[in-house]
């Protein structure tokens, strides 16, 4: 009868995966030896794997090179990364390797660009895509990027009165962008995006404010939607009213020549996960060629803005099961020695799932189990699989260590998390490593940071 761990995920799934399979009887993530990992540096543990960084921007860069040449589209292509997702400079760096270009959301971003450029990173020729609402702090640092030469920073207008507020600030020529307020889903609890602009005002706006302005040059039109590039009616029909706007505003504005159509590919999120990344970007490619053809506007450079797909599938967090509590006759209670609510905030604030997996002690039995964090706060819990309502992992024994990872957690946790900030009930954020390869291919570790003590608490809260 299979009744072990490793016979559950067989019949379940196609195992091993490219990035996960068993070797020695544990699991590796990209070739990563995670058993030795913990013996090295103990858990929990953050790890970030930054060569799948490149890897994500470059399959995209593929996807759209091949999509441009069969369409035999006229416009280039510029990867621009959210710097959002994940600020850490190790990951800028890993990201800035592959000729990309940088989208930000708020003024201290534009710190991590001088800092970036100064140390040789960042080239002021790159793309500086400014997102965001902007007020004075954040506006004062763009027309301090102008000012400096870095000559394709655009900001993209978001309302009516950034304009003026760039204008009183930088009297030198500079290039923006218009952001469109797209229409949410019917789900949405309201029906226009809060950023950007309205459809229908939007050449309006060109006209009064920005065509007979020497200063300012119409460069970019900005789409994006909150639900993320998908093969849905919802997608092509907000990418279909974009290319309207586009093509009118382009019939009066000679000058733009490219659209952001934004982010929101999905990332691996199950150990089931499909998605056909190089159909949809040979649909877009293909759409857009054809609307501009049948109006006659020559079509646009393309620029997107990955975040979750840059970096969300290069990291991981590990864990041990301190515990398990039998809280009733069908509930167990698997106890990390860490919490949801500090390491993976996702996972309770909007029932985010990431792929869960033991790491080592696959030949055992399973058992159906719940998962809790070590905070005394009821939402610190997780207890399903994107796939399947439950969570299954080899059976608790108290004498055995049993370790769990939970992987592709690279976007946002850090920075929702407050990384090195106060954690909820002062649960430590644990040590983050970061893993490379050096020049021969091999990979290396090194820790990045340490966790949190008792010190830096204290620190923060006024002790000391």
């Amino acid at each position: 009868m299979n009744t072990k761990y490793i016979d559950l995920i067989e019949q379940t799934f196609d195992f091993p995966q490219q990035e996960f399979e068993l070797k020695n009887g544990t699991l590796n993530f990209h070739n990563i030896d995670l058993s030795a990992l913990i013996e090295k540096y103990g858990t929990p543990l953050k790890f970030s794997y930054l060569p799948k960084i490149s890897e994500n921007i470059n399959l995209a860069k593929n996807w759209f090179k091949l999509a441009i040449e069969k369409h035999n589209y006229n416009g280039s292509y510029n990867y621009c990364y959210c710097t959002k997702s994940s600020h850490f400079k190790p990951v800028l760096e890993e990201v800035l390797k592959n000729n990309t270009h940088i989208e930000t959301s708020s003024a201290f971003d534009i710190d991590i660009v001088k800092n970036l450029s100064k140390n040789g990173f960042f080239s002021k020729s790159n793309f500086v895509i400014c997102n965001g609402f902007k007020r004075e702090k954040y506006i004062n640092n763009i027309a301090e990027l102008i000012e400096e030469g870095y000559d394709n920073c655009i900001p993209i207008i978001d309302n009516y009165e950034e304009l003026a507020l760039l204008q009183a600030e930088t009297k030198k020529p500079f290039k923006v962008g218009i952001r469109i307020a797209s229409e949410e889903e019917p789900k949405f609890e309201f029906y226009t995006s809060r950023l950007g602009i309205g459809y229908k005002n939007i050449v309006n706006y060109y006209q009064r404010e920005i065509e007979n302005n020497p200063q300012v040059e119409l460069k970019m039109l900005h789409f994006f939607i909150n639900t993320g590039i998908k093969d849905n009616a919802y997608y092509w029909n907000e990418l279909t009213k974009c290319l309207k706007v586009y093509i009118n505003l382009k019939k009066v504005c000679p000058s733009l020549d490219s659209l952001n159509i934004g982010g929101g590919f999905p990332i691996k999120n199950s150990l089931a996960f499909d998605y056909e990344y190089d159909y949809m970007i040979d649909e877009i490619v293909g759409f857009i060629k054809q609307s501009c053809e049948e109006e006659g506007v020559q079509e646009p450079n393309l620029f997107t803005e990955f975040g979750s797909f840059t970096v969300g599938e290069s990291a991981g967090a590990i864990y041990e099961v301190l515990y398990q509590k039998q809280q009733n006759d069908k509930e167990k209670w698997n106890m990390i020695n860490s919490s949801f609510i500090t390491t993976l905030p996702d996972s309770w604030a909007i029932n985010k799932r990431f792929i869960m997996l033991p790491i080592n002690r696959w030949d055992t039995n399973y058992e159906r189990v719940l998962l809790g964090g070590l905070t005394c706060d009821s939402d610190d819990y997780y207890n399903s699989e994107q796939h399947i309502n439950g969570i299954y992992l080899p059976k608790y024994n108290k004498d055995k260590p049993l370790y769990i990872g939970f992987f592709n957690t690279g976007a946002y946790q850090e920075s929702i998390g407050g990384y090195g900030g106060l954690q909820h009930c002062l649960i430590p954020q644990p040590k983050h490593i970061m893993i490379t390869k050096n020049e021969k291919g091999e990979l290396t570790d090194y820790l990045f940071k340490e966790e949190q003590k008792a010190t830096n608490f204290l620190s923060i809260l006024g002790y000391e």
